[in-house]
């Protein structure tokens, strides 16, 4: 991203002035950073102006932006420093970060595949078709086996795991089973 500081404010103006997270106390705390810290980039007097509290807060917070891109690229810089000190998720908000996150970050790019693997093109309603005749083949060995070897005895092992109830229940069809 070779844009300069001056040019992503640019860009990022729209979307700070619209930005209903940064209310009259954060604007101040901005103006102030950089008065503070930074007296040759906002001196007391464009300090006191911007801070002016019968200006609505995106007007004077506009006022501000367009000031810094006046002064230059490293007026602009200690804006997002104060920005990112004070308000972080703001800050990570910003159209020019995220366009600079998504491009370092090569997993959250789409990948774009035109063509998709098709193993069966018949939907649904065959796969269910399918399981269900599996499922009923299934349940006819079973049946078929418990009535040549008499009785279940899945049913004896199934009785392991369960309440004391049940596991009687189980048990004596499965006693009653082998007893026929």
């Amino acid at each position: 991203m070779g844009d300069s500081f001056r040019e992503q404010l640019l860009e990022d103006t729209a979307f700070l002035r619209a930005e209903k997270r940064l209310d009259t106390e954060l604007v101040d705390k901005l103006i102030l950073q950089l008065n503070r810290i930074y007296p040759q980039i906002l001196s007391d007097k464009e300090a006191t102006r911007f801070r002016n509290l019968d200006v609505p807060t995106s007007v004077r917070l506009g006022e501000l932006l367009t000031h810094l891109q006046g002064k230059g690229d490293e007026a602009c810089r200690e804006f997002y420093r104060a920005l990112h000190l004070h308000v972080e998720d703001v800050y990570y908000s910003l159209p020019t970060r995220l366009r600079l996150r998504d491009s370092l970050n090569p997993l959250t790019r789409s990948q774009i595949r035109p063509e998709r693997n098709v193993l069966n093109d018949r939907g649904p309603l065959f796969f269910l078709g399918c399981f269900g005749f599996a499922a009923g083949m299934a349940f006819l060995y079973y049946c078929g086996e418990a009535k040549v070897s008499g009785g279940s005895r899945a049913l004896g092992m199934a009785a392991l795991g369960l309440k004391r109830k049940a596991q009687e229940v189980l048990i004596w069809y499965t006693e009653e089973g082998m007893m026929k």
